[in-house]
C-alpha cells in the first residue's frame, strides 16, 4: 500500500546520508574524538548499557548506534536507506567499534533479522516515517527480550504542527491513513544542500504512539516532555543558555521532545 511512498523516502535519504556524514549538524570531526553523539535526555533514559543488547530502529548512518557501543553495548543498527547502511560500517570499521547494521524498513524487520534484544532504542526523526504504529510495535515486542526496555525520544508531535518557516499552524495533530507530501530545499543538517526530493510522513499524536505499544503488553516506566530541543533542526529557532533550541518566538512553553520508556513484562 505504502511502497511507493517509501521507495520515495528511501531515495531521499540516500541522497542525504552523505551529504549529512560531511555536514557541521553531525560533526563527524568531534565524534571521531568523543565517540558520543548522544544526547542527555537519552543518556539519562537508558543509563548504563554495559553488557547489554541493543537494536536500534531507524539508526541513519550510526553515529548514535556506535554511541551505545562505545558505551558497552552489544549493538544492531537498522536503517532502509542503503547509502546510510553503507556509510555506517564504513564508521564502525573506521573506529574500531564492533556493531551490526541491517538495510531493511523497520516494519518488515522481523522478516530479515533474528534474534532478542535486552533494548529497543529509537530517537529524533521516528514515527513521522512510518504509516502504521500497531505492526511498528509489533516489531518493537518482536524483538525485545522479556523484561527488556524500548525508549524512544522523539520531537513533539505538537512541535510537528508547525510550518517552522512561516511558524504558522499547519499539520493535523492526530493521524491519517494518507502521508503529508512535501518537496522542499534543502535538509535540516545542510540547508543549502542541493536537495529537492519527494517526502511523504505521518503525523501522530502522542496517544497514537503510545496505545499501540501498552495494547502488546509494555509496561510504561516514565513518559517525560520538553520545553526544548538538543537539536537545531528547524528554521527559526534560538539557542538557550543551555544549549538546547527552541522554535520560534512563542510566550507561552510549547513541548518541543517527548521520551517514553517501557519495559516487557519478564516470562511466568
Amino acid at each position: 500500500m505504502y511502497e511507493d511512498h517509501f521507495e520515495a523516502n528511501r531515495r531521499l535519504w540516500d541522497t542525504k546520508a552523505p551529504i549529512h556524514h560531511q555536514s557541521s549538524f553531525y560533526d563527524l570531526d568531534g565524534f571521531r574524538r568523543t565517540k558520543d553523539s548522544l544526547n542527555a535526555i537519552e543518556r539519562d533514559g537508558l543509563g548504563d548499557v554495559r553488557g547489554k543488547s541493543l537494536l536500534h530502529l531507524q539508526c541513519h548512518f550510526g553515529q548514535d548506534t556506535l554511541s551505545w557501543a562505545h558505551r558497552g553495548a552489544e549493538v544492531t543498527g537498522v536503517d532502509f536507506s542503503g547509502e546510510g547502511i553503507r556509510l555506517a560500517r564504513q564508521l564502525s570499521a573506521e573506529l574500531d567499534i564492533p556493531a551490526t547494521f541491517v538495510e531493511a524498513n523497520v516494519l518488515e524487520l522481523d522478516r530479515q533479522l533474528e534474534g532478542s534484544f535486552d533494548i529497543v532504542f529509537t530517537s529524533y526523526g521516528t514515527t513521522c516515517w512510518l504509516p502504521d504504529l500497531a505492526r511498528w510495535a509489533e516489531v518493537i515486542d518482536h524483538f525485545l527480550a522479556p523484561g527488556g526496555t524500548f525508549y524512544i525520544a522523539d520531537f513533539h508531535p505538537m512541535l510537528q504542527m508547525f510550518d517552522h518557516g512561516s511558524q504558522t499552524l499547519a499539520y493535523e495533530y492526530f493521524g491519517r491513513a494518507e502521508p503529508n507530501f512535501e518537496q522542499t530545499q534543502g535538509s535540516y543538517a545542510a540547508p543549502e544542500a542541493d536537495i529537492r526530493l519527494a517526502e511523504y510522513f505521518w503525523q501522530h499524536s502522542l496517544s497514537e504512539i503510545l496505545t499501540p505499544l501498552l495494547a502488546r503488553g509494555l509496561e510504561l516506566l516514565e513518559f517525560k516532555e520538553f520545553p526544548s530541543s538538543p537539536y537545531d533542526a528547524f528554521p527559526n529557532t534560538r539557542r538557550l543558555a543551555d544549549g538546547s533550541y527552541r522554535f520560534g518566538d512563542q510566550t507561552v512553553d510549547i513541548p518541543h521532545v517527548f521520551s517514553l520508556k517501557m519495559r516487557k513484562r519478564a516470562s511466568k
